[in-house]
């Protein structure tokens, strides 16, 4: 074998290596938003959740009923239709009550919502009494596996660092 050839093994260390990468710093910014004050910012969970996320799509299923939902700032939200499915919306702009809403009201036609159609509505008593909706400018489809998978190791890693702040 030539010096300068790579053995299958070691391209596929550097294949692996390459996808690690991302997610390494996605890890390290989270670990370093949890070392100042334990709190992220609206910027760093959004940026959390779009690394999580896949290609923007047109529509998804939805049946009328949220299982939950987490914004992430005034312009983005993540919900979850069932346990195991979830999708990142940005909104065109900034949605004036999303970080006081206690509930949220999606639109739809047809049994789907659609990007650049259809709008998120914030609800609830912190919100202003004129319901303004916020349109969906685009969806994204959740790794929800990776997405608790990385939300379960940086508490994990949060909880060493606090441990290592007592001694």
């Amino acid at each position: 074998m030539h010096p300068r050839e790579c053995a299958p093994s070691t391209r596929r260390q550097r294949t692996t290596m390459k996808r690690l990468i991302p997610f390494a710093l996605l890890i390290a910014s989270g670990l370093a938003a949890c070392a100042t004050d334990g709190r992220q910012t609206d910027a760093e969970k959004l940026a959390f959740y779009r690394g999580h996320a896949g290609e923007p799509v047109k529509d998804f299923k939805y049946f009328g009923r949220l299982n939950g939902w987490t914004p992430l700032g005034d312009g983005a939200l993540a919900v979850w239709t069932k346990p195991s499915e979830g999708y990142l919306l940005e909104l065109s702009g900034p949605c004036q009550d999303l970080d006081y809403a206690t509930a949220i009201s999606v639109t739809q036609f047809g049994g789907r919502v659609s990007a650049k159609f259809d709008d998120v509505i914030p609800l609830g008593a912190g919100t202003s009494s004129i319901n303004i909706p916020c349109r969906i400018e685009t969806i994204r489809s959740l790794d929800v596996k990776a997405l608790r998978a990385s939300q379960k190791e940086l508490r994990e890693a949060a909880a060493v660092e606090r441990e290592a702040g007592k001694r």
